[in-house]
């Protein structure tokens, strides 16, 4: 006798649906640029402490009642070089991206939001601020939702139809599904696929994240430290997921980047790499995030 849980174990199980993605597509790769720069914790922000993750000091500790220069300047980079230098290789190679961004940090650079519109980025929600949100009270949570959506539509003109929080609440979920207005959220690392969970408004689309295919493990102690190991393990995850498309089984492949991580120019050159070597393969479709939402709304979307 199990004892009962709310998770889910067992997803699709054994044989996993079919996508149906365009072109008859062995693989979708969907690659993200979280935008944070200028959203993290500050002081200056009314916040506790310093920021203290992802970024080059790995180990570093929140300050309390102080700024960290140090880690404010890495953040700085992202928004003044990196932001630009992923812009431009993805622009010029004319790949769709899907832009997390934290709504104040775009706030605080409107060069860059109107450089992402330019280039037909979906602008999804990486929330109100890049904070971690276990902790707060459930009012205090669902308005820096409410008011990351009103400040995103003042920003950039529409409301976003994703949201992925990042470090999200056990409220979170539930609180973007009581909104109702979002097309998806990605607070899950999940499934190779899109799925549906149970919504107060209906069936709501699940569509995970990755924390494995992520810059951000150039920020950890287990994680990369050259660019050779990022392309290695993208290329890697690629491939798998490509041969399972060629037995009939398409997949997923989501790509996570930060401005201020593999915007540097020693992790650039593995991204472009890995970017132009999914660019050389047939049968591979690389969508937005929103992209795949449309699609599977279309198809897939429960009776």
């Amino acid at each position: 006798m199990t004892t009962p849980t709310p998770r889910d174990l067992i997803g699709y199980g054994r044989t996993t649906p079919d996508p149906k993605w365009p072109g008859g597509a062995n693989i979708a790769v969907q690659f993200v640029v979280n935008y944070e720069e200028g959203g993290e914790s500050s002081i200056l922000d009314g916040d506790k402490a310093s920021e203290s993750l992802l970024s080059e000091i790995v180990g570093a500790q929140p300050w309390p009642g102080q700024r960290n220069l140090n880690m404010e300047s890495i953040y700085e980079y992202g928004s003044r070089a990196g932001f630009w230098r992923l812009w431009r290789l993805f622009s010029s190679r004319g790949i769709p991206v899907t832009c997390y961004g934290v709504t104040l940090a775009m706030a605080r650079n409107p060069e860059a939001v109107a450089a992402m519109k330019e280039a037909d980025w979906e602008l999804a929600s990486h929330g109100l601020r890049w904070l971690e949100y276990k902790d707060f009270p459930e009012a205090e949570e669902r308005r820096h939702i409410h008011d990351a959506i009103r400040i995103h539509t003042e920003i950039t003109g529409s409301r976003p139809l994703g949201f992925y929080q990042g470090k999200p609440s056990g409220n979170t979920l539930r609180l973007l599904m009581e909104e109702g207005g979002f097309l998806y959220t990605s607070d899950s690392y999940a499934d190779d696929l899109p799925y549906w969970v149970s919504g107060p408004h209906g069936p709501h689309l699940i569509i995970p994240y990755t924390l494995d295919t992520n810059d951000m493990r150039f920020a950890t102690p287990q994680g990369f430290n050259a660019g050779d190991q990022f392309f290695t393990y993208l290329k890697d995850a690629f491939d798998t997921l490509y041969e399972e498309g060629e037995q009939g089984a398409p997949k997923m492949l989501n790509v996570g980047l930060h401005c201020r991580l593999v915007g540097r120019p020693g992790r650039a050159q593995a991204l472009a790499r890995f970017v132009d070597y999914v660019a050389s393969k047939d049968k591979v479709w690389i969508p937005r995030r929103i992209d795949i939402a449309w699609h599977w709304h279309a198809h897939h979307k429960p009776a």
